[in-house]
């Protein structure tokens, strides 16, 4: 259950048009739309959507920001002074679809390189404020399905995820308050259905494990990133 803000007053324009995006428009499997409503702790953040099988088995991959898709930041490389694109590895970003996809490279982390990236029909720029996935499925499916959602920002710090909780943990540094999973089941069957996405837990404070914590008492601002997420199959 999504929690309601707080504040009597928002930094969200009430009426908001949101981005339309597009990913794997040559699926062959049903269509689509996740619909993000960004609360008042929006802020540029990185997120993963993706999915499972009603037992939890990794299916496929929706959409994931490009620069974790790609593992090229666009303000990743200041060697000349100024800010260029540049390979990073961020595994504190997005643990739980990363760990799920289950991909292991050479260096031990579950996370896509520039050698070996996610195809370019699951990737994008993150939106900057309300968005409207439109995607399609791989292949048809029978019987029910999960859809998850997993949102991180950086610099989130707040009075227990402080900058100084894990001084020797760099990735840590990277994310701040962890990713938060929200989570739809959605029922073919049940095509004209809007399901609203539930926050199942956070991700690995610093992504060492693909482990999902139901703890959320030590969140805040995280909470507000998305106001509303819902997913509804498009006949």
């Amino acid at each position: 259950m999504m929690l309601a803000l707080s504040c009597s007053t928002s930094k969200v324009p009430v009426n908001e048009v949101p981005d339309h995006i597009t990913s794997n428009p040559n699926g062959k499997g049903p269509k689509l739309e996740v619909e993000m409503t960004r609360g008042d702790g929006h802020n540029h953040p990185l997120m993963a959507i993706w999915l499972e099988g009603e037992s939890g088995e990794f299916v496929q991959t929706l959409y994931v920001a490009e620069s974790i898709g790609k593992g090229v930041f666009q303000h990743g490389d200041a060697s000349k002074g100024f800010w260029m694109p540049g390979e990073i590895r961020r595994p504190a970003a997005l643990p739980r679809w990363s760990h799920q996809r289950g991909i292991k490279t050479e260096d031990g982390l579950y996370l896509p390189t520039p050698q070996d990236p996610v195809v370019d029909a699951y990737t994008g720029p993150t939106p900057d404020k309300s968005f409207v996935l439109h995607t399609r499925l791989n292949e048809p499916v029978t019987g029910k399905f999960r859809v998850l959602f997993e949102i991180n920002q950086t610099w989130d710090w707040n009075e227990y995820w402080t900058t100084d909780k894990y001084p020797d943990d760099d990735e840590y540094k990277t994310s701040c308050q962890p990713a938060l999973v929200y989570m739809a089941i959605i029922d073919p069957d049940q095509p004209d259905e809007e399901c609203l996405m539930d926050i199942i837990g956070r991700s690995h404070y610093s992504g060492a494990t693909g482990e999902l914590y139901n703890n959320l008492e030590t969140m805040t601002t995280a909470l507000y990133i998305a106001e509303e997420i819902v997913v509804r199959i498009v006949e």
